[in-house]
């Protein structure tokens, strides 16, 4: 009997089972990305309504056992838009993802962390490096023009040169003006030496709570830069790489040897004396543009390896570029390497390191080859029928033009070459729940050369050299930054916050030797050595520069209900840049908060808005950009300074500058209020901006007389405040039309405006901008009340034409065809008959008050369309091309055509003697109009059908075609009106002389993985 009720309870276990097996069902399948069908490994494959679900492995594979048909399988990832699919009678499912690009935007770069765009309360962009490495731009900030608001660039056109950045105006004044950029870690003036194409993502911190707890270093903003990183799963395999050409855009047109030599005649005829050359005999003659500038090849290669298992990950990439100026003979090679990797040691540690190598080396441009191109007489041929160069002595011009411009660049001979090692090592501790240790050691070493050689050679009359030269410079930079934080992160309710300690300290030293020897013999490249050169004639010179750094910093974020949002950070900084007088430490403090208001519970059942959030921060943030120990007395020694007594030589010395007793910590103080909004489904989004971001105790470099004796005629110290007052606005439209195109529209846009707030002279201003200025005239002012460098000179109120006019006038010793200087004010305050200093004015504005950018995305199918468009408005900019003369330099067709050259003939333009009398003074004539649009990049792209790609065993393909800077709009009568700042300086900003100026870039390139 007991065997027959085991047997029948086996039989019904039996069929309960087999009713069980039979209703479940087993999925396999694969996992990958839509855009490019590569493999995802670790998306998580959940069965719907349970907690049970599996991986996908490294090929992006799975198998999961399901209870039924009607099961629901939910695939999801970070980063990609989640996807359910109902199982049915299907036992393979293969599903492509698709990136979610409002996911993607939800976490930003913060100092030392991450946060969730929702908590962030200050003001913080986050551009992708795609959206970077598209365009080529041989500098990855250039690839920021016009897509950031409140972020000026401005670019140069000479090859490896970096460019200017300025983040919500002007915020130092001496020193260094660029912003900190933290690599992985590791902290850079200047990132010329990254490879756009490793770019993972640029995170701009642009208000002062962002900023502060990066306090000493953080008073031009700050770049958050992180590099790609390896994926677990099969090795991925990327070239980019891309060939093409520069064109100068906008070239200016000179007056050709006819027109010269008319305006050349009138000259002489002004001053007294006969005319000097004959119109009919010259006809074009040469144009000095066309013979020595060119279009210029450009090719660039990027390979990258990607790839990972369960325990690490890594990332190798290689990098070329080769870039050719548009001046003859300039040239730039760069050549990049970066290896990283990440170990998952044990579950609770995580190490890596990111190492990246730099080398580039150029054939440099003769230096001032810009104004000799634009000062030399056309009648001069580049060589005459003999094969000898054309000399302008023969034609009796004197000495403002005396040069060929072919000879300069034949006989110029300098080359530079930089190497720069860079890496960071770090290690993650999961201590406890929530609690993680990280510690970081990075470091770069840099050493540069430039080798420049001067020939024996007789070209022309006044350019020859009887003595050889071979000089060197050799500056090299060691640097290391080491880092501890202690992050604590708690939930708990509707309460969450994040507590951040930390401690650093930084060492940076610099060296820089310059040796030089006379009567160096050439035979090759590799046989330029010193000791070659006459003992007699060898100079040594060498110089330092040294600043440690201890810092101790700590932030709470704190959160309530993702409604109530608060951050608050202070950081504490000691530098022996400013050792004297017990002023090592400055201390900077922030707060931020934040309202979501669209979490609020009186939001729910809104249309309107999908996120709406109000937030406002302040902080203080510091400059520690300047040479050390700046309240330390030096002098300079040399063979000028030595007397001989009794026969013996005795060495003088000359005190360097003037100092203060005591230099102060440069600080910003910044106050912000945003707001930030999404409609219609997130389509649309919104974000507004108003800051006040306020210098104060700024250090400048004031010139003093130099009958004083100084070696450099400037006073540095703390001399001013000045603030940078303005108005952001980002608008971004993205939608889809179907299944086929999908779009995207963005403008952004900043207002800025500069004004000086106290100077500590009091009503006494000060002077710059002397660049390029005949006679060494200062054309910038910076006075209380005023902007920053703001030009300053005589208003121009028309042209004497006749002696009768300028009899009755305030300039009697002008002469027919001067300028007409408007008398403003004598020493009482009011006109008093006399053009004198005192009727200069402001003038003129170099700091832009208006930057915007236009950026738009268009897909459809397999094809891509991205249109930039990017400008400035209300700018200004001073001419110094035109009124810089010494006696017969060249005319602009524009000042031929325009020119006064009679009565009557133009009240706008001076006659031929613009260089001469006053009328090289800085006036309203130079200063012109540095406002543009410009097409900045249009491309157009292919990408392969997935059945293509099968065929030829890759991943992607994807060919397209490029244009930057092809279309310029603007009113500058020069080259450009991207007009870099002299020497990085604000009160040299705007001037334009001799600037290397920039080019349109047209290109095709290639995008491949495998």
């Amino acid at each position: 009997m007991k065997t027959i009720v085991r047997l029948l309870y086996m039989l019904i276990f039996l069929s309960v089972g087999n009713v069980s097996f039979a209703q479940e069902i087993n999925v396999t399948g694969k996992v990958t990305s839509s855009a490019d069908n590569s493999p995802l490994p670790g998306a998580s494959v959940l069965i719907k309504g349970t907690t049970t679900g599996v991986p996908t492995d490294a090929e992006g594979n799975f198998a999961i056992r399901v209870p039924s048909a009607q099961s629901v399988l939910v695939f999801s990832m970070i980063g990609m838009t989640p996807q359910e699919v109902v199982v049915g009678t299907q036992t393979v499912l293969n599903v492509a993802m698709q990136e979610d690009a409002r996911s993607l935007e939800e976490f930003v770069v913060v100092g030392y962390g991450t946060q969730r765009k929702l908590d962030v309360t200050g003001s913080v962009v986050q551009i992708k490096g795609e959206d970077i490495s598209k365009q080529p731009s041989m500098n990855a900030v250039s690839g920021l023009q016009g897509k950031v608001a409140g972020v000026q660039i401005n670019n140069s056109g000479k090859p490896g040169e970096a460019p200017q950045i300025r983040i919500r105006g002007v915020g130092t004044a001496y020193g260094s003006a660029n912003p900190l950029y933290v690599v992985d870690g590791v902290w850079f003036d200047d990132i010329s030496f990254l490879n756009s194409g490793d770019i993972e993502s640029m995170n701009i911190l642009k208000d002062a709570s962002s900023q502060s707890i990066y306090g000493v270093r953080a008073a031009n903003g700050v770049v958050l830069i992180t590099t790609k990183k390896g994926k677990s799963g099969k090795a991925v395999v990327d070239y980019n790489g891309f060939v093409g050409y520069q064109k100068v855009t906008n070239q200016i047109k000179m007056a050709n040897a006819n027109e010269y030599a008319t305006m050349v005649n009138e000259l002489s005829t002004i001053n007294g004396k006969s005319a000097i050359l004959d119109p009919t005999q010259y006809g074009e003659g040469t144009d000095w543009y066309h013979q020595i500038l060119r279009n210029a090849m450009v090719t660039n290669h990027q390979l990258s390896i990607s790839g990972g298992g369960e325990k690490s990950t890594y990332s190798f990439s290689l990098g070329y570029l080769n870039q050719d100026g548009i001046v003859e003979k300039n040239n730039f090679k760069r050549y990049t390497a970066r290896l990283q990797n990440d170990f998952q040691v044990l579950k609770s540690l995580k190490i890596g390191y990111t190492a990246t190598g730099s080398f580039s080396k150029s054939k440099d441009e003769a230096g001032g080859i810009f104004r000799q191109l634009y000062a030399a007489g056309p009648v001069v041929p580049v060589y005459y029928a003999d094969g000898t160069y054309g000399d302008p002595t023969d034609y009796n011009l004197g000495d403002g033009n005396n040069f060929n411009p072919q000879v300069t660049i034949d006989y110029y001979n300098q080359n530079t070459k930089k190497t720069l090692l860079t890496g960071n090592a770090y290690a993650e501790l999961s201590i406890l729940k929530g609690l993680t240790f990280k510690t970081s050691l990075g470091g770069r070493y840099s050493q540069d050369e430039t080798r420049y050689y001067n020939p024996e050679y007789v070209a022309t009359f006044k350019q020859r050299n009887t003595t050889s030269l071979l000089e060197f410079t050799r500056p090299q930079a060691r640097y290391w930054i080491f880092e501890n934080t202690l992050t604590y992160t708690k939930d708990f309710g509707q309460h969450s916050f994040t507590v951040l300690a930390g401690q650093s300290a930084q060492r940076d030293q610099s060296y820089k030797l310059t040796a030089s020897a006379l009567n160096v013999p050439y035979s090759s490249e590799g046989d330029l050595y010193l000791t070659l050169g006459n003992t007699d004639g060898r100079n040594v010179k060498d110089e330092g520069d040294l600043g440690t750094y201890a810092s101790y910093f700590g932030r709470v974020n704190y959160s309530f209900g993702d409604r109530y949002l608060v951050n608050a950070s202070l950081r504490a900084d000691g530098s022996s840049k400013f050792f004297q007088g017990g002023n090592a430490w400055g201390y900077f403090p922030s707060v931020g908060a934040g309202w979501v208001i669209s979490n609020e519970s009186f939001m729910k059942g809104q249309n309107i808005f999908d996120n709406l959030k109000l937030r406002g921060s302040w902080g203080k943030i510091g400059n520690a950009s300047v040479p050390s120990n700046l309240s330390t007395l030096t002098v300079a020694t040399g063979g000028g300074l030595a007397a001989i007594f009794g026969g013996t030589v005795n060495t003088g010395a000359s005190i360097n500058t003037i100092i203060p007793p005591t230099t102060y910590w440069e600080r910003g103080v910044g106050t912000d209020a945003g707001i930030e909004a999404s409609f219609l489904k997130s389509r649309l989004t919104v974000e507004l901006d108003y800051y006040i971001k306020k210098t104060e105790r700024a250090i400048f470099d004031i010139p003093v007389l130099s009958s004083i004796g100084t070696e450099s005629g400037r006073i540095v110290g703390n001399q001013a405040n000045f603030q940078n007052k303005g108005f952001e606005f980002a608008l971004n439209w993205r939608d889809d039309i179907g299944k086929d195109l999908s779009y995207s529209i963005g403008f952004n846009g900043g207002i800025n405006n500069n004004t000086v707030l106290s100077v500590s002279s009091g009503a006494n201003p000060i002077y710059d901008g002397g660049v390029g200025l005949t006679s060494g005239a200062l054309a910038t002012r910076t006075k209380v009340g005023d902007p920053i460098g703001s030009f300053y000179g005589y208003v121009v109120d028309g042209i004497f034409q006749n002696l009768d006019e300028i009899s009755k006038s305030a300039q009697p010793n002008a002469k027919p065809g001067d300028f007409k200087y408007r008398d403003i004010s004598g020493t009482n305050g009011t006109p008093d008959g006399a053009i004198t200093g005192l009727d200069r004015q402001v003038i003129g504005n170099p700091n832009p008050k208006f930057t915007y950018g236009i950026n738009t995305t268009w897909n459809y199918r397999h094809i891509d369309l991205s249109l930039d468009f990017q400008g400035v408005a209300k700018v200004d900019l001073y001419n110094a091309n035109l009124g810089w003369r010494y006696g017969n330099e060249n005319f602009t067709k524009d000042f031929y055509d325009n020119r006064w050259h009679g009565e009557g003939t133009s009240n706008t333009y001076p006659s031929a003697n613009i260089g001469g009398g006053s009328n090289y003074l800085p006036n309203t004539f130079f200063v012109q109009s540095g406002s543009y649009f410009r097409v900045r990049n249009a491309q157009i792209g292919f990408t392969f059908p997935q059945a293509v790609n099968e065929k030829l065993k890759i991943r992607k393909l994807r060919l397209y075609a490029n244009a930057q800077n092809a279309l310029n709009f603007f009113k500058y009568k020069g080259l450009s009106p991207e007009v870099r700042a002299n020497e990085n300086k604000p009160t040299q900003a705007g001037i334009d002389a001799n600037v290397y100026p920039l080019s349109a870039t047209y290109n095709f390139g290639i995008n491949v993985t495998f």
